[in-house]
């Protein structure tokens, strides 16, 4: 694969534009990137991504092709077809998934790609807009040894954390689990808050205290603080949609392993019954104002 081949980046919504904002500045290398929509690929000509017309325009000139999806479908979907990204691929090709897709996928693309000498990590990021946006995130990838050494390089330029989980799909795990234990967390605060405020304890009071005490933790300081106290849910963020489809693939690698998860389980109703009652695009933190009517 050519040196001078540029990085190509495919997604660029809530998180990839700004991750995508900061390859381009820090990496040194050309960024070509895709969007369906035309609006982030303007604001990033001014970092000085170079826009393509397709995806397979990034496929077919790209060394590296960097994917911020929804998720497994949207991934899937650009995987496969006459000009999907299988059959595009090239020897010595890498394709980084940055996106949240479930595990048995991510296995099977990585063999899949192999059989054509191209290699496949799983790199999905962790933390919010304002991280990628400052280039703080989390990344935790599933990769070998040496794919892994030639993409922490790109990583830094948006992580400040990166942490090599395994071969490919650990990364994923890992992912998985992180958010499963957040949403359970957030389901934990909102049961809180709820019974101190029915017994006459201000939420302030309660969450400022908790954090001085065993029950602190970063859930808490900013899912519980910026957004379940204030009763801040806007759109345009981690929604209860997204957080739905993130517990499911936890939720489904734990039914193929032999585990019954009851925690998640809750969590998993309480996402459901917020997209029922149409707050689905809302901050998924939302589920405290279920919980607080008793729902």
């Amino acid at each position: 694969m050519s040196e001078s081949a540029p990085i190509g980046f495919i997604g660029l919504g809530v998180m990839g534009e700004p991750i995508c904002a900061n390859l381009a500045r820090k990496c040194g290398t050309p960024v070509l990137a895709y969007d369906l929509r035309p609006e982030p690929l303007a604001r990033l000509a001014r970092a000085g991504v170079r826009a393509a017309g397709s995806a397979a325009a990034v496929a077919r000139e790209a060394g590296i092709v960097m994917l911020s999806l929804p998720g497994g479908k949207e991934l899937q979907a650009l995987a496969e077809g006459e000009a999907g990204l299988l059959a595009l691929c090239r020897p010595g090709q890498l394709v980084v998934d940055l996106g949240t897709s479930p595990v048995e996928l991510t296995r099977a693309l990585a063999a899949h790609f192999a059989r054509k000498d191209a290699a496949y990590a799983d790199a999905p990021v962790a933390r919010t807009r304002a991280a990628a946006e400052a280039g703080t995130l989390s990344v935790m990838v599933g990769a070998s040894a040496a794919v892994f050494a030639r993409l922490a390089p790109l990583l830094a330029c948006f992580a400040s954390d990166i942490t090599h989980c395994g071969e490919v799909g650990a990364g994923q795990v890992v992912k998985l689990v992180n958010n499963m234990v957040l949403f359970q967390i957030g389901a934990a605060l909102g049961e809180g808050l709820a019974l101190a405020r029915r017994a006459g304890v201000e939420g302030e009071l309660l969450f400022t205290t908790l954090a001085k005490g065993s029950a602190d933790s970063f859930a808490l300081r900013n899912h519980g603080m910026k957004a379940i106290l204030p009763g801040s849910f806007p759109e345009r963020a981690f929604s209860a949609e997204y957080a739905l489809k993130d517990l499911s693939y936890a939720l489904e690698l734990a039914e193929a392993l032999g585990l019954s998860l009851s925690g998640a389980e809750l969590a998993r109703r309480h996402l459901r019954a917020a997209i029922a009652q149409g707050r689905g695009a809302a901050y998924w933190p939302v589920i405290a104002e279920l919980i607080a009517a008793g729902e």
